[in-house]
């Protein structure tokens, strides 16, 4: 069958619906078992697992297991992504999140260090690597699904479904996190912080269900009958895309700095700078997270019409400014606060909703999954990982001042800007072009 056909036959309303439901359910609930942990970190693993004299030094040490699942994500990207590419997405897309429930749900049944001493701290570290090697995979899988079963002039309303479960995932971890936290401080330290971990076991059945029922790509499909698959796909993308494989990593710095600026170190500033109560915080954050997910999809479909790197860029830029003002206004009162997330959130959306036919366009279909895979990971790790970290650490050594997180978001902003604009899309992305074979290795 031909590319075109297969496309066609995989294009029909059915097939649609169930690739997209497919997507945002799967990947919302990956996200949410990953966000699930940041919040937690934010809140209750400091005194949990790493209890120090200093309230400081515990928030830093929770941050720094935080920032060790995405140490791990582009070698995840890497390993689900050379055998996405040699072996198909649908395989990937099912095993990602099954590792990433079972350690979402593990979590929540680990010793703290009251009990264990220090072999809890190093079982969470041990599982919070499993979870990074998890979504380190099904981020390249969900995307390139929904991708590849739609049509080329509507890849950016396709991918933004997988997108858009991200801050779905968000809703979920932060919503199940505010239900909790009205608890007393005692019944949340000591059981109230499990139930949404041990939830996820219920979304971990449910993505899995949805998951089984969809076709393999159709890209793929066609791409493994008549061409020579790679036999390490991600060097051949590293080889011959050199470019587009750093450019990803820019491309990626600024979204992710900008999402935990307001989530994960968001939460620790919210309650301990800005003395706004905890379920509050949460809610506000649930909140705009549920009009992102909604953004997600609108500036995807806008990029579909008006180019991809316009609405990318543009959001780089307004962030650039959002930096600026961030720490400047929020002065303790919730409205602002709130305004500021809402805002920010929006932001991110004009980034993070082109972002998947963005990566899908930068590399062919044979090395595509390792390609996009590792750009995008090493970008979270950039950003996203040793975000809160560093931001936490800059606000502390400046005394309370917030001259360098400004500088801090601000540069990631450029840097993005650079990477988008430069970065090359189109032929590279199409089966049917011959220069994208790639040889054997």
């Amino acid at each position: 069958m031909s590319l075109n056909a297969e496309r066609s036959a995989g294009r029909s309303k059915s097939a649609v619906l169930r690739i997209g439901a497919a997507s945002f359910i799967g990947t919302a609930v990956e996200y949410y078992d990953f966000f699930i942990y940041s919040t937690a970190a934010a809140l209750v693993f400091g005194k949990l697992f790493f209890p120090s004299g200093s309230a400081v030094a515990g928030t830093l040490a929770a941050f720094a297991t935080f920032a060790a699942g995405f140490l791990v994500r582009p070698l995840g990207g890497v390993i689900f992504g050379h055998f996405g590419d040699r072996v198909g997405r649908k395989k990937m897309l099912i095993l990602s999140l099954f590792f990433m429930g079972g350690s979402t749900v593990l979590i929540g049944l680990l010793p703290t260090f009251t009990t264990a001493g220090a072999w809890a701290p190093i079982a969470l570290v041990v599982v919070r690597i499993v979870q990074g090697l998890a979504v380190g995979g099904e981020w390249g899988a969900a995307v390139l699904m929904a991708v590849e079963h739609g049509p080329q002039n509507r890849r950016g309303l396709h991918g933004s479904w997988a997108q858009a479960g991200a801050p779905a995932g968000s809703v979920l971890a932060t919503g199940a996190f505010a239900a909790v936290s009205w608890l007393p401080d005692d019944q949340l330290m000591s059981w109230g912080w499990r139930i949404p971990f041990l939830a996820s076991a219920v979304l971990l059945v449910v993505g899995i269900l949805v998951r089984l029922r969809v076709a393999e790509s159709p890209v793929f499909a066609e791409v493994s009958q008549t061409k020579e698959l790679p036999k390490i796909p991600v060097l051949v993308a590293v080889r011959r895309y050199p470019g587009n494989v750093i450019k990803g990593f820019a491309v990626c710095v600024a979204p992710t700095i900008l999402f935990y600026l307001l989530s994960t170190f968001g939460l620790q500033y919210a309650t301990k700078t800005l003395h706004i109560e905890r379920g509050t915080v949460l809610l506000v954050l649930t909140i705009a997270s549920i009009m992102q997910t909604v953004a997600v999809v609108l500036f995807a479909l806008l990029s579909d019409h008006i180019g991809r790197k316009l609405v990318f860029a543009s959001g780089a830029a307004a962030m650039s400014v959002f930096g600026v003002l961030y720490f400047t206004v929020n002065n303790g009162s919730l409205v602002v606060f709130a305004a500021t997330v809402i805002a920010g959130l929006l932001i991110h959306a004009s980034m993070y909703g082109p972002l998947g036919a963005l990566f899908t366009e930068m590399f062919p279909p044979e090395v595509r999954y390792s390609g996009a895979s590792l750009g995008y990971q090493v970008g979270n790790l950039l950003g996203g990982g040793f975000a809160p970290l560093v931001l936490t650490a800059l606000f502390a050594a400046d005394s309370g001042g917030a001259t360098l997180a400004t500088m801090y978001v601000v540069g990631a902003a450029l840097i993005t800007i650079a990477g988008s604009v430069t970065a090359k899309l189109g032929k590279t992305a199409l089966a049917t072009e011959p220069q994208s074979t790639a040889p054997g290795i």
